[in-house]
């Protein structure tokens, strides 16, 4: 009886992924898998063998993000990208906090329940405190970290934060965020040096997952967090040492033009012996910098 519970759940899901009519099957060519967490269902991609590639994404992205890496590092890694919940191909919950801090206890459950080891943790974005947070918590589990433009300290004395948190707590920002999807329709396309780097057939990739204003408060809600967060993330920055004897990687687009390369030359201040690539170009180092990413994270794989 157990055996055909188990059947009709895994029939449903699929069915509701092959309902995704908005997901471009030759960009993202990937058998989708679901998880069962505490608070809801976490869609994931897991293609290749050996030691674990595990790819964290940010806002307002999904793990379409990392096809490429995906379809390349999967021939001699096993390479495992989530969906956040409320991204993406996962589950959109009736009401969760949203926050980073609980991104970051489904991931650790995400981690724990298909028991990973050895990893190599990629990161980029939100993807970054969510990610380190959760590589803390399970440092025995992590090997190496390779991280594209994020951060992992207070954030709530920052001009810049501080003018984004003012906006997106305002009707106008709410109205912006939920009404207008204003994230992945504007946001993201400002965050790409060259604007010709972003087609219209991806940019569409990244605008579909949010179809309506219920499904666009995840957003939001990581939004109003860059601030509102801030606490969390100072706690988990003094927690970084538990990191430190890992091999590092930074790879970062010194063009963008949210995540500055002050908070690069952060992380090289505190991490012993990080390696850095830099490449010129946005926020999105995965779209405009793709084949030099990939080689970066290649060789440092084999060293």
């Amino acid at each position: 009886m157990k055996q055909a519970l188990n059947i009709l759940i895994l029939f449903i899901m699929n069915t509701t992924v092959f309902s995704q009519s908005w997901v471009n099957t030759s960009l993202y060519p990937f058998d989708n898998k679901y998880l069962r967490l505490e608070a809801g269902n976490m869609h994931y991609v897991d293609e290749g063998q050996g030691d674990v590639i595990l790819f964290v994404h940010g806002t307002p992205t999904w793990s379409f993000l990392y096809r490429d890496f995906i379809k390349q590092l999967s021939k001699d890694y096993r390479c495992i990208a989530i969906d956040h919940l409320g991204f993406g191909l996962s589950d959109k919950p009736d009401s969760f906090s949203g926050t980073p801090e609980w991104h970051s206890q489904n991931l650790s459950e995400f981690i724990n329940k298909l028991n990973l080891k050895n990893i190599t943790l990629v990161e980029h974005d939100f993807g970054g405190p969510i990610g380190l947070a959760s590589g803390i918590e399970n440092s025995e589990r992590i090997e190496k970290i390779v991280m594209f433009n994020t951060w992992l300290w207070s954030t709530e004395q920052r001009k810049d934060a501080q003018k984004i948190d003012n906006i997106v707590h305002s009707k106008l920002g709410r109205f912006m965020y939920l009404n207008l999807n204003f994230s992945p329709k504007v946001l993201l396309k400002k965050g790409f040096a060259n604007k010709k780097n972003l087609t219209k057939e991806i940019h569409q990739q990244y605008i579909l997952p949010f179809p309506d204003e219920t499904s666009r408060i995840p957003l939001l809600d990581l939004a109003k967090a860059l601030v509102g967060s801030s606490d969390w993330y100072q706690s988990q920055w003094k927690q970084i040492q538990q990191l430190e004897d890992k091999e590092w990687l930074i790879i970062w687009g010194t063009e963008d033009k949210f995540i500055t390369t002050d908070n690069m030359e952060k992380f090289q201040e505190r991490i012993p012996n990080v390696k850095t690539k830099e490449f010129k170009c946005g926020h999105f180092v995965q779209e405009e910098a793709t084949e030099e990413s990939i080689q970066a994270i290649r060789t440092f794989m084999n060293e």
